[in-house]
């Protein structure tokens, strides 16, 4: 879906769309689309402004990525409310040949860009997921991770490994006293 900076001049656009797996690429990211990613909201230009444009709503979807401590297959559901602020990339009027750098204040750190005629919707969407994800995915509390010797997935049993003796090295260290 496709919002038309020509078309919110006239109107706000409200939204309610469902994207299948792969309708929306996650694949460079490491991640994968369970099931449907559903979204509702409304697209609106903002009045006052060169071309600042809102998107709000929500989405709900489930995401698959690779557990950070095993590095099987972990679930993650996502269901968060959105509010985004969109300015055209380049000033209207301004010449595209030339971008000077430009300092942005605190508010517009907080804002995405877009450029041509509008916004894809899809875009807007994966930027969200991306945001809303967490930083470390887990398949389950309790994950004990993988051998960091032979790589085995501790969850599914035990390795050789565990019988081997530590590093020695510290066994100085550990045989002092505190104290002493």
């Amino acid at each position: 879906m496709f919002f038309s900076i020509k078309e919110l001049e006239v109107k706000k656009i409200p939204f309610e769309v469902d994207f299948r797996p792969g309708e929306i690429e996650f694949e460079d990211h490491g991640l994968r689309q369970v099931g449907e990613l559903h979204s509702e909201g409304v697209a609106e230009l903002l009045s006052n402004t060169l071309g600042e444009v809102r998107v709000h709503g929500n989405l709900k979807v489930t995401m698959e990525a690779d557990c950070d401590r095993c590095l099987d297959p972990a679930l993650v559901q996502l269901e968060a409310d959105f509010d985004l602020f969109y300015r055209p990339a380049v000033e209207p009027g301004a010449s595209s040949h030339h971008h000077p750098e430009i300092e942005l204040d605190e508010g517009e750190a907080e804002m995405g860009f877009y450029e041509g005629a509008g916004i894809e919707l899809k875009d807007v969407l994966r930027e969200e997921v991306l945001l809303i994800l967490p930083m470390q995915v887990i398949c389950k509390e309790d994950c004990k991770g993988i051998c960091s010797q032979c790589g085995k997935n501790k969850n599914t049993g035990l390795c050789e490994c565990d019988a081997r003796p530590g590093d020695d090295r510290w066994a100085a260290l550990r045989n002092l006293k505190s104290g002493d």
